[in-house]
């Protein structure tokens, strides 16, 4: 299955357009509030989607949403093992009232998750609630890979996270949980192609011994993973999660700054793995600052509709509005494109 689609209203920076007073209103009222169009709202593609904007713009936000929706998919008999959206940012955080929008603490706020046929919600309007329409038990897979890396870090982690509930938010946890699952029997043969490529540029693969991971390079040399430069560790990253079978076939990859601490040469290895990742069914949400890294995707799909661009940013009035397009020249107040012209005049303007 894919996500469809998110509407946000009065969360965090996705402020409503026009102050509301729940106190006098009730539930049917409410729920036409809820669909007047003052919500942020953002249609997906089912291949790769492409998240661009400034910073304060809400692109990470929009992938721990997604997450934390497709988390909350799996049929759960304990209330207990719901997690709520607060956690996917920290586990410091105090008072889920501080995922509200501060401009507005007393209007609507809740976000909402469909696949087009059902969705999931969460609404901070009153007392935290989650709302399913269909949605628990549809058990949708998603891995997040987030902008810190973590893999080095893994010795003892698990262990002491569980024990003293360190101040990490659970796509860091999970990202350290799915590295670590055993590796799959039999490699399905569209991965293999995949794996190859990333095993060729890293130099080997990668292993998981006694809470730790290493890089067996092809030469046989064993590297601790925290040796190794940070974008090989990211690209290592990859290849387990498609090892460990976490990559497949109606899977959602989520990937936050894929370009971080990456070699501008590898960003053509990682936009061929998304676009074949893409092939095989699996729905992609990246959110990126690079021109370069977007527009290899653009330049190395084989249909438009494998790849689409959502440009967030802010209006005059401060609410974050949403364009998107096939390509990157179609989008309006694209930063990374403007960045990249003010670069190019400073340059021939020498």
């Amino acid at each position: 299955m894919a996500v469809k689609s998110i509407d946000i209203l009065n969360m965090l920076v996705f402020q409503s357009r026009k102050r509301t007073d729940p106190e006098h209103r009730n539930d049917s009222e409410k729920g036409n509030e809820k669909n007047a169009g003052e919500a942020f709202h953002l249609d997906f593609g089912d291949g790769i989607n492409v998240l661009i904007g400034e910073n304060g713009v809400g692109k990470t936000t929009i992938l721990k949403m997604i997450y934390a929706a497709a988390k909350n998919s799996e049929k759960k008999n304990n209330p207990a093992e719901m997690k709520s959206l607060l956690q996917y940012f920290s586990s410091s955080l105090g008072a889920d009232a501080v995922l509200k929008n501060g401009k507005d603490q007393n209007g609507f706020s809740y976000y909402r998750v469909s696949d087009g046929a059902c969705y999931f919600e969460e609404d901070y309007s009153g007392i935290q609630e989650m709302q399913f329409r269909g949605w628990e038990g549809l058990d949708i897979q998603a891995v997040f890979i987030p902008t810190t890396e973590m893999l080095s870090h893994s010795k003892g982690f698990l262990a002491l996270n569980q024990k003293y509930h360190m101040p990490f938010d659970i796509t860091q946890v999970d990202i350290i949980v799915n590295a670590s699952l055993p590796e799959t029997r039999e490699i399905p043969e569209s991965m293999k192609g995949m794996l190859h490529a990333i095993s060729k540029v890293i130099d080997g693969t990668v292993v998981l011994e006694k809470d730790s991971f290493y890089v067996i390079k092809n030469g046989g040399q064993k590297i601790e993973f925290s040796l190794e430069a940070e974008g090989l560790r990211k690209l290592g990253l990859l290849w387990k999660l498609i090892r460990n079978g976490l990559l497949e076939k109606g899977t959602i990859l989520l990937w936050d700054e894929p370009e971080a601490n990456l070699n501008p040469e590898m960003y053509p290895v990682v936009a061929d793995v998304l676009l074949e990742l893409q092939k095989n069914g699996v729905q992609i949400f990246a959110a990126t600052h690079s021109y370069n890294f977007s527009k290899y995707l653009e330049i190395r799909r084989t249909k438009k509709e494998q790849v689409i661009y959502h440009n967030l940013y802010k209006a005059d009035d401060g609410i974050v509005c949403v364009k998107s397009a096939y390509r990157m020249e179609e989008l309006e107040k694209n930063p990374i494109m403007e960045a990249d012209s003010k670069l190019l005049d400073e340059v021939y303007g020498q």
